[in-house]
């Protein structure tokens, strides 16, 4: 399966669990809120990756009010929730598939949390290389996400996911921590840092332009 039909399996899966996308995730807001905990102070312009119904953002407007966040996410359900909260009028929402969309460029920082993990090694490459793009010189990727600690673990999710991808709406599949920092490194990231979070498989990257 190549990665636009991937995008529609997940499009066509996050917009049917919208109305329990929050609940589901009340356990992963500690995640969510290490990605403004981790922001430096200058922040002024913002690139969400999978904002979802944009609850990773409540922490980010508590703590940068004035801030102006481009939200990208490929449910036009979960925007439509998001463009209902308060903070709404700050923030430009794109629906579409991250290879596809225009990111645009020159923002502070690039976040993102539980969403990157339903991609392929060689599909976050592509990727981490757009977000890299997207920052400005000396701006900042922090990405919150499920990790698995080894390349079996890795392998057996890949494994998991040729099998049953025709069957399943949707199936995560994790790298393994060595494979995360080394696709940051070789698109060019530096300052790389690696840190445990409140969820057991997550893990909190931090990189710089």
């Amino acid at each position: 399966m190549n990665i636009k039909e991937n995008g529609e399996k997940n499009r066509e899966f996050f917009n049917r669990k919208i109305d329990e996308y929050d609940t589901t995730h009340e356990s992963y807001m500690n995640t969510k809120k290490e990605l403004t905990d981790n922001l430096p102070n200058n922040i002024s312009k913002v690139l969400d990756l999978g904002a979802g119904t944009g609850l990773e953002l409540i922490y980010l407007f508590k703590r940068f009010p004035n801030v102006n966040v481009t939200a990208i996410d490929i449910s036009e359900n979960m925007l439509k929730k998001l463009k209902e909260r308060e903070f709404a009028s700050n923030v430009k929402t794109i629906c579409g598939n991250f290879f596809d969309v225009d990111f645009g460029n020159n923002y502070d920082a690039v976040i993102s949390t539980s969403a990157l993990h339903h991609f392929l090694k060689e599909d976050k490459i592509a990727l981490y290389k757009k977000v890299y793009d997207s920052l400005k010189d000396g701006g900042i990727f922090l990405n919150c996400d499920k990790v698995v600690n080894t390349d079996e673990e890795e392998q057996d999710a890949i494994k998991y996911y040729n099998e049953y991808i025709n069957i399943k709406p949707h199936i995560d599949t994790p790298l393994s921590i060595e494979h995360e920092l080394e696709i940051l490194k070789n698109v060019g990231f530096k300052n790389i840092t690696i840190s445990n979070v409140e969820k057991d498989n997550y893990r909190l990257y931090k990189a710089y332009k």
